[in-house]
Order: structure tokens, then C-alpha cells, then sequence
């Protein structure tokens, strides 16, 4: 039988596409990866990847197999939890997946409370794609998620936590605030900044953007929030903006103004996910419960 170890590195290959990538991410030489891959093929007498120009894609074999791999490494990795809950020792830690678009605005103050609660608790936090990080919940390789919606994988528990306002933001010697009130068509045409096209936050501009009559920046993407709400600033062009960005330290209206049409009432929804099956789903949902609170202390934020 393959070991745990050859379905990690099946695994992570197929999500990085780079031997080098998966190689570092899993602590191995890229030799050593190599040498385990091969093993891997020749045991189930399959070719699992084929190297294209920029690096490494699944055959259709291998499309078929991934997604039992992963269910191997999360049954892996629940079962080694669950003997922790038998034999009475606390989770230890955590692994957490969160969008930048919403971690660093959020999160701080729910890592404060949970310190609190739980003394030796400790949350590794990892910021990323939301659908990769789908992957690597559905994976075993994250213990938890918070992500904006919808939330694809097998087997999971999916929590809805709350919906939160998206708001048009302008530089302030923009047109649009010399009008008392706003109309959709005094966005016709104009060109709003959008982050890397992977994100959910991409896609969701984009169907507003096409409701507006506006266009979305092609030829750059921002790395995050903060260099969208600073390019604003400058007069690039527009962007939307996340209600709790606005609200933290981080964001503000220091540099950029809201600029909405009557009846604007756009928002994201937000929900916490986790693998029912895991040892320790109890404590994974008071995690989701205390983002909830906070976020909904921090604004006046609907149930999603």
C-alpha cells in the first residue's frame, strides 16, 4: 500500500503544479519528492502527472485519484485526534485558513478571547486562495476555515457566520462627491481596482461591475486590501471595499470616501467550515461562534 507520506506528496503536488513548491512546502528535497513519486506511480502502476511548460498537471488518472488522497490524509489526520480526545490531552493547536480580505481585520480580536479561554491553545494561521484552501480542509491539511461563500469540499461543516456590507469608495476629489445623491449610471464606465483573479472577491466584482455598467483594471491586481484602498487614494480608480476593513485600524477613510448610489445594498457572506468528523469539531465550532460575536460587535452585521 502507498504510504500516508506518498498521498501528501500526490496531494500537494497537484494543488502547487511545482515540484519545488510541494518539495519545500512538505519539508523534503525536491530529489527526495521526486524519488517518492516515482515509488508511488509504480506501486499503483499509474502515471498520476505529466510536466507541461510550467510545471506539473494531473493526468486524467490522476484527477481521478486525488480526491480519495485527500480523504486518506484527513482520515489520517481526525484519526490521530481522536486518540489525542481519548487519551484526554486538549488540541494542542489549530491550523487556520483564512482569505486576507479578512483575517487580519478580524482575527486578532477573536485570537485575544480564545487566548483567554484556552491558555495553550495555539492558532497557525494561514492566509491564501479560499478555493485552495477548500482543498486543503477537505485535505486534512487545515483543521479550519473562514472564507467567504460559497465553500466547496466533500464532507464538510459548513457554518454561515454573518453577512458584511461592501462599500464603493472613491478618492476625495472624485465627481461623484459633488453630487447630493448617486444613480447606477453615474458608475457607467468607470473602472474599479480588483485583487488577484483566484479570489472570490474577484468574481463577486465582477457581476457587480457588469451591473454598474463598469469595468474591472485588467492589467493589474492588488496583493491586498491596504494596496487597493492606497491606489484609490491616489486616483487609479475605484474599488469596494469589505464594511470591517473600513472599520479596523487598518482601513479607515483617511485617504478614500464612500461613494454609493441610492439603494446600494451589496455584501459578502462569511462562514466558518471544518470536518464534522474531526476529534475536536466541538471546539472548531465555538471558534466560529466567538468570529461571529465579534464581527457582528464590530458592525451591525446580518446572520448569512
Amino acid at each position: 500500500m502507498p504510504t500516508l507520506r506518498q498521498f501528501e506528496i500526490f496531494v500537494r503536488l497537484a494543488e502547487t503544479g511545482n515540484m519545488g513548491e510541494a518539495a519545500r512546502g512538505l519539508g523534503l528535497t525536491q530529489p527526495a519528492l521526486s524519488q517518492q513519486l516515482r515509488a508511488l506511480e509504480g506501486r499503483l502502476g499509474l502515471r498520476l502527472f505529466e510536466r507541461v511548460p510550467k510545471g506539473m498537471q494531473l493526468t486524467p488518472a490522476g484527477r481521478d485519484l486525488v480526491a480519495g488522497a485527500r480523504s486518506v490524509i484527513a482520515a489520517a489526520r481526525d484519526f490521530r485526534d481522536a486518540a489525542d480526545h481519548v487519551a484526554a490531552k486538549p488540541a494542542g493547536s489549530i491550523r487556520f485558513g483564512v482569505s486576507p480580505t479578512i483575517g487580519p481585520y478580524l482575527l486578532p480580536a477573536v485570537i485575544k478571547i480564545l487566548h483567554e479561554r484556552y491558555p495553550d491553545l495555539r492558532l497557525f494561521m494561514r492566509e491564501g486562495i479560499p478555493t485552495a484552501q477548500h482543498a486543503a480542509l477537505e485535505a486534512g491539511e487545515l483543521d479550519m476555515i473562514l472564507s467567504p461563500l460559497p465553500i466547496a469540499g466533500r464532507g464538510l461543516q459548513v457554518e454561515p457566520l454573518f453577512r458584511e456590507p461592501l462599500r464603493i469608495v472613491a478618492p476625495p476629489d472624485d465627481p461623484l462627491h459633488a453630487k447630493t445623491s448617486l444613480v447606477h449610471e453615474d458608475f457607467r464606465g468607470r473602472t474599479f481596482l480588483t485583487l488577484d483573479h483566484r479570489h472570490h472577491y474577484h468574481r463577486q466584482l465582477m457581476d457587480i461591475c457588469d451591473k454598474l455598467g463598469a469595468s474591472v483594471l485588467s492589467d493589474y491586481e492588488g496583493t491586498s486590501l491596504d494596496a487597493l484602498q492606497q491606489m484609490v487614494g491616489s486616483g487609479v480608480g475605484l474599488a469596494i471595499l469589505p464594511e470591517l476593513y473600513i472599520r479596523s485600524d487598518a482601513g479607515g477613510l483617511d485617504m478614500v470616501r464612500i461613494a454609493e448610489p441610492d439603494g446600494w445594498a451589496e455584501y459578502r457572506s462569511l462562514a466558518a467550515a471544518w470536518r464534522p468528523s474531526a476529534a475536536y469539531a466541538d471546539l472548531y465550532a465555538e471558534v466560529a461562534q466567538v468570529i461571529a460575536d465579534e464581527a457582528r460587535k464590530r458592525a451591525s452585521l446580518q446572520l448569512a
